[in-house]
């Protein structure tokens, strides 16, 4: 490693170590009885939320109530991922027509919100369309996350509480997560993101001229957008030739931050960070990489 690599790791390391203490103390108070006055500005938000879903703050659940609340959730969740995936065909924001995603794919990414994985076995910008990556992806790396801090917080208060048989209420714990925690610390991100040249938009994938024709094998699509397969069950292909480049765009900068949260990230495009409109200058990695830590 470079003397300017090591510099930059002190440096890194440092960040952490300066920001892991005010924001564990901010965090306790968000999960306590009165908010940091910084975000009581906020509170007529959580209050409206809590009027429409029929939450009540001195609803104190015991740890069975707590954990079905969030099966539950995690279940409505779940539902919604796989169906956005395996509908997307048909549903707005798709310029790129993008195949419904298998049943088998769709089910794998849509479980792994709920194991709070988050796991990705496809290549973003080649198989989700920007609806599904924006109302089901991006949601659940909020909503994914939020839930393993709430039941954090629901499991510090199980150790610290005497004589109360309540551990806290699931639905105020997930909501003051998004709320207070991750969705400031999102928005801030991503419009620094944005400064710094990460697309977010909802315009169609750009093309760009090569030097040199291409060849290349294309999968042959069938009815339903999926790839054909040979009778040994390999994928039936054509040879092609291009001097064109499709470069992807979409809602990249929202994305970004949101998919740090999580132990395994679900990004906007594979591979993970070398693509270069990701990641076009080095301060967007250092900030890519804080939320992780």
């Amino acid at each position: 490693m470079t003397i300017n690599g090591y510099l930059q790791l002190i440096f890194y390391v440092a960040a952490l170590l300066l920001l892991a203490w005010p924001l564990g103390l901010y965090m306790a108070k968000i999960y306590g009885e009165v908010l940091p006055a910084s975000v009581r500005w906020l509170s007529p938000v959580e209050e409206a939320f809590y009027r429409l879903c029929g939450v009540r703050h001195s609803d104190d659940m015991s740890w069975t109530r707590y954990a079905f609340a969030v099966l539950i959730f995690n279940l409505l969740g779940f539902l919604a991922v796989y169906a956005l995936q395996r509908l997307q065909l048909w549903l707005p924001f798709n310029p790129q027509a993008m195949a419904n995603v298998t049943p088998d794919s769709s089910f794998n990414t849509a479980v792994s919100f709920v194991s709070n994985t988050n796991w990705q076995g496809y290549g973003g910008e080649s198989t989700m369309s920007y609806l599904t990556q924006m109302l089901g992806l991006t949601v659940q790396n909020f909503v994914s996350a939020a839930t393993g801090m709430a039941v954090m917080a629901a499991l510090m208060r199980a150790f610290t509480r005497r004589e109360e048989t309540g551990i806290g209420n699931f639905w105020i714990d997930m909501t003051r997560s998004t709320l207070y925690i991750l969705l400031p610390m999102s928005i801030v991100l991503s419009l620094l993101l944005v400064s710094q040249g990460v697309p977010q938009t909802l315009a169609p994938y750009q093309t760009a001229q090569l030097m040199q024709e291409l060849a290349y094998d294309d999968p042959v699509n069938g009815p339903d957008g999926q790839p054909l397969k040979d009778e040994k069950g390999q994928p039936v292909t054509e040879k092609k030739t291009t001097k064109e480049q499709s470069i992807a765009l979409g809602p990249v900068a929202s994305q970004v931050p949101s998919s740090n949260w999580a132990p395994m990230a679900v990004v906007f495009s594979m591979p993970t960070p070398p693509t270069p409109w990701k990641i076009p200058r080095p301060l967007p990695t250092f900030w890519k990489c804080s939320p992780s830590c």
